[in-house]
């Protein structure tokens, strides 16, 4: 009975062998050619007839020339990645022998390799809207990617000159921002795979990818993501609050001190964020896994990637204004040894300091600087010292040539590269002041006395009229403290002379003060996405408030005269090691003046009062 009741398998085939059908089609009979092409589109085709068929194609690679693309379409359309392991095996045999033998079909097989870089689609629709998108419940998944690899690698072995041809496809095929995250995740997890075994690619795909993310990134202001999560959070305590009854209380206690992380917890609220943060996560797995060998960093793989990652760089982030997270891939890569960390800024500074740059590079290559040096827990003091050493002497050079010329006077438009620096020198102070005089505050003060910031301030080009206010602010009021500089008499007249700007708007006048004439930013300002953080924070110097304390301490000036030992204990308890540095940061924009990002972690202006 299970006989007779099972459908016969389908071996039957009309029309005699390929060959045959293939020379009667050249000679215009074509039955058994169209027979033959229904045959293959056959959605029921059975594993034995793919078999079967593949066999006798691969025997007559020579017969499929560009007249007959057709039919190579129809077989690269086959459903042979979720079939035996037989088939498997026949199909990827059929793509090397069609490579070698007919290269005019290297594009189409590529096309269709890379096609399956992404889960498959699923048909879903709601009120006759297609919303179909990646089925992420399919479990051979992981089994499908490593044979398209495989696949690749076939053709690429056949054909030496794949990666020219493949690389447009790998860029055309980049699913849009809108589609899910496991179709993002997956197609760029697929393409760095590829950097592995067609090394050659790896620049153009980091740039591909690096691309992508920029925009991702450029999308979604941090105020943006601060708003949604604050939204988010909100509503999970609406719906935790109404959930709850009033005899939960005994429920309540044993959870105290079990904290559970929850999936959801770890999702960003705002869903290009989501994107970004999971992509960011498989970035930086990325340069962690080529950089270490057995658990142990590789030299000379992090070179290699270390000078790709900066070709990138310097391409794509750097013209960029205010990217929020993307750049922290340099910051990773640079963690792993100082040496990459030095050369990164010895890059940074020759950018900064060459006059045939565009100025908004080399102001942008300042504000890399000085976030770099303020913000990175893995660059040492010494270093530090080193890189204030060439900025500020870069300064007093500037203004040597500057100060007494037809230029010598306040234009941000004519002087940018020279206040970003400044900025960059004020705000790498404001980090690392603690650092600089620890363990010998008479050394300390020695240095810090040595670069003569009374000169760059009072100069003609007036830097603190230029650089963002809390950053003045913090600056002034340290630089006061140590008695190194006094800031507020400048300051004042500064104030004096801000000239409000007038905007008319549909609701009427609006009185604005421009409080960063120079469009500057902090590139590494605080981190925010959930996952991807967890890989910046443990070498991230984060803010710390301000105490009442601090700022009482601010406004007292140390006593010159002060014996060494009395020095050593007012610093006792203040100065905190290289892992753990007390900062007094602002972020890049005064609290009224936010745009384009806000930060977590970072004040918005600390006003020290300064003595009438």
């Amino acid at each position: 009975d299970e006989f007779i009741s099972s459908p016969p398998r389908k071996t039957v085939r009309f029309g005699g062998t390929l060959t045959e059908i293939l020379l009667k089609y050249e000679k215009g009979d074509t039955t058994d050619f169209e027979l033959l092409k229904h045959q293959l589109s056959d959605p029921d085709i059975k594993d034995a007839q793919i078999i079967n068929w593949l066999h006798e194609f691969r025997a007559s690679v020579a017969y499929l020339t560009k007249e007959l693309e057709q039919l190579v379409n129809i077989l690269l359309k086959l459903p042979w990645l979720r079939r035996s392991r037989e088939v498997v095996e026949e199909y990827l045999g059929f793509l090397g022998n069609l490579v070698s033998a007919q290269t005019v079909h290297l594009r189409p097989c590529l096309r269709m390799i890379v096609s399956q870089f992404v889960p498959p689609r699923i048909t879903i629709r709601e009120d006759d809207v297609d919303i179909s998108d990646s089925d992420d419940d399919d479990e051979n998944i992981s089994e499908n990617f490593d044979t398209c690899h495989r696949a690749l690698q076939t053709v690429a072995r056949y054909v030496p000159s794949t990666p020219q041809f493949l690389m447009p496809i790998l860029v055309e095929f980049f699913p849009f921002i809108n589609k899910s995250e496991r179709t993002l995740e997956c197609y760029v997890h697929n393409l760095l795979r590829v950097t592995v075994y067609l090394p050659t690619l790896r620049l153009q795909i980091l740039e591909l990818i690096i691309e992508k993310l920029l925009k991702l990134d450029v999308s979604t202001p941090q105020q943006d993501i601060e708003d949604a999560e604050e939204t988010a959070n909100n509503c999970a305590s609406e719906e935790k609050s109404t959930e709850e009854g009033l005899f939960d209380m005994e429920e309540d206690e044993d959870r105290k001190g079990n904290k559970v992380v929850s999936p959801s917890m770890e999702r960003m609220a705002h869903p290009l964020a989501e994107r970004l943060d999971i992509l960011m996560t498989i970035l930086f797995s990325y340069i962690k896994d080529v950089c270490h060998v057995d658990g142990k960093l590789d030299i000379s793989n992090t070179k290699d990637l270390y000078r790709d990652l900066v070709s990138v760089f310097d391409k794509l982030i750097l013209p960029t204004h205010a990217s929020c997270h993307v750049q922290y891939f340099m910051f990773y890569i640079c963690s792993f040894k100082l040496g990459l960390a030095e050369a990164f800024l010895d890059h940074l500074w020759k950018k900064l300091q060459d006059p045939n740059n565009p100025s908004v590079i080399r102001q942008t290559a300042g504000s890399y600087i000085g976030s770099f040096l303020a913000r990175a827990k893995f660059i040492p003091i010494v270093t530090v010292k080193a890189c204030l050493d060439l900025l500020v002497n870069w300064l007093h050079k500037y203004i040597d040539n500057q100060d007494t010329g037809a230029n010598a006077y306040c234009d941000v438009a004519l002087h940018g590269p020279f206040y970003s620096t400044c900025q960059a020198v004020f705000y790498t102070l404001i980090f690392r002041h603690k650092q600089l005089l620890d363990g010998n505050l008479r050394k300390g003060l020695s240095y810090l006395q040595s670069l003569n910031f009374e000169r760059i301030v009072m100069c003609q080009l007036n830097p603190l009229k230029i650089c963002i206010p809390s950053v003045v602010n913090l600056f002034a009021a340290i630089t006061r403290k140590y008695q190194l500089v006094f800031c507020y008499t400048i300051i004042e007249r500064n104030n004096r002379q801000f000239i409000p700007v007038v905007r008319s708007g549909t609701g009427g006048d609006l009185v604005q003060t421009c409080t960063n004439p120079l469009d500057s930013f902090f590139p590494f300002d605080p981190y925010i996405l959930k996952r991807s953080k967890k890989t910046i924070d443990p070498m991230y110097q984060f803010w710390e408030e301000l105490s009442a304390e601090d700022l009482e301490n601010l406004k007292k000036p140390i006593k010159k005269g002060t014996s060494e030992d009395e020095d050593d204990d007012f610093l006792k308890g203040e100065t905190p090691q290289n892992d753990g540095v007390v900062e007094i940061a602002p972020n890049s924009y005064e609290s009224n003046a936010r745009s384009p990002v806000s930060s977590i972690g970072s004040p918005a202006d600390c006003y020290v009062p300064y003595p009438l």
